[in-house]
């Protein structure tokens, strides 16, 4: 027998999935369905923080203007699930062809996703991007792997 925590976990990671497919597609429609209206997210883009899901959009819409084709892959997502509220934890890689047709690999980023479950639906209340960062040259390390 499932109990409630197992099915709040399984549709976390339907949720999850959502941002995948959303990626793959460039659908900012299925993305807009995933997060909470006031979500706050951390992007490896700046500014420091996007406030909202209009903002938090924008910013997908414009990684969707560089590529042709994306794809989004994850890897080793972790969460931990309450009632109401759930945290998760991966590595993400962005890849794909950009619009001149160059393919490019990507960089894997570690992501968190902070759930809040409204209505009775999980959404994403805010979500932190990041690359490690190398503190002798004031860089970002972008060539590690998973």
């Amino acid at each position: 027998m499932t109990t409630q925590r197992e099915a709040n976990e399984a549709e976390i990671r339907r949720r999850v999935g959502g941002i995948v497919e959303g990626i793959r597609a460039k659908d900012l429609e299925v993305l807009r369905r995933l997060y909470t209206t006031d979500v706050v997210s951390f992007d490896v883009e700046p500014p420091l923080q996007h406030v909202g899901v209009d903002a938090k959009l924008k910013n997908w819409a414009k990684v969707f203007a560089f590529f042709q084709e994306v794809d989004y892959e994850v890897r080793d997502l972790t969460f931990t699930v309450g009632d109401d509220v759930a945290f998760g934890y991966c590595f993400g890689r962005l890849s794909g062809t950009l619009g001149n047709g160059t393919a490019v690999g990507g960089m894997w980023v570690r992501a968190t996703f902070c759930f809040r479950k409204i209505d009775g639906r999980w959404l994403i209340a805010h979500d932190q991007v990041s690359v490690p960062f190398d503190v002798a040259s004031g860089r970002g390390v972008t060539d590690l792997e998973p």
